[in-house]
């Protein structure tokens, strides 16, 4: 078992580990006020281009939960982050929600539909036939291919749904053309993850419910792994990969409950 108490930091993922949908998940509470009261360094790094920081601080406040706007860093912002550095003041053609497009927007990247430099793709509700066709359309004229994630699915209240890496595949397969992922596992999202934190990769811990994204971005940055099973993974999916997390737990009120037998303990 890690020791949690030891950890400076943590980078917390949130479909499938604070919530499905608009359901706060069972030992959430506890485990924030844990943060708090042990004075953690944490970041809530989620893959959900959707919404903005300031959305998902409304979405946690309305489940009675505070965590401050500082707190959060998603897909969209590292997909802003990407293109303002790989081409400033370059222009897009974008099939997203709110959170996408401000986080494009603030760093100067404009829209485009008739001869942008990339087509950025995240989750969309708006995603349909007509979008799809004018995004593979725009690739086949020379626009490179962005996905904000390579998430094949997230958790709802009922099920799951479709992700980005969902989404864009059409696109790659129509084009033959390969997109670029700027979400998690992208090493580049979890740099900034730990530079956010003020953390060293050694002194931080990662939570999160996908072994493809969540636990491979912690192996490959050298952060211990915390795979909860309260999302998409169940026990019977460690079987699918070559690679193991640290330490698999029910949820994450379980980090609470190890911390506290922890420090009873010595």
């Amino acid at each position: 078992m890690l020791d949690f108490n030891a950890k400076k930091g943590f980078i917390c993922d949130m479909d499938g580990v604070i919530y499905h949908g608009n359901r706060v998940l069972p030992g959430v509470a506890e485990f924030i006020n844990w943060l708090h009261e042990e004075k953690k360094e944490y970041l809530f790094l989620t893959n959900n281009s959707g919404y903005t920081p300031r959305e998902l601080h409304q979405k946690l406040a309305r489940m009675g939960l505070d965590v401050p706007e500082c707190h959060f860093y998603t897909s969209a912002l590292a997909t802003a982050a990407f293109l303002s550095e790989q081409a400033p003041g370059c222009s897009a053609y974008v099939i997203g929600e709110a959170g996408l497009f401000n986080a494009l927007y603030d760093v100067g990247i404009t829209m485009n539909d008739v001869n942008p430099d990339y087509v950025v793709v995240g989750e969309a509700k708006t995603y349909s036939l007509d979008t799809l066709t004018k995004a593979t359309n725009l690739v086949l004229g020379g626009a490179k291919l962005i996905g904000a994630n390579s998430d094949v699915s997230g958790p709802i209240e009922n099920g799951i749904a479709p992700a980005c890496r969902a989404l864009v595949a059409p696109i790659e397969m129509a084009t033959g053309k390969q997109a670029y992922f700027c979400g998690k596992p992208n090493p580049l999202m979890m740099h900034t993850g730990l530079r956010l934190l003020g953390c060293h990769s050694a002194e931080a811990a990662i939570i999160g419910d996908r072994m493809d994204t969540d636990v491979l971005s912690g192996l490959e940055s050298g952060i211990s792994t915390v795979l909860v099973l309260s999302g998409v993974s169940t026990r019977r999916t460690l079987d699918t990969y070559a690679y193991r997390p640290s330490v698999v737990l029910d949820g994450v009120g379980d980090i609470v409950t190890a911390a506290h037998a922890a420090k009873k303990a010595n």
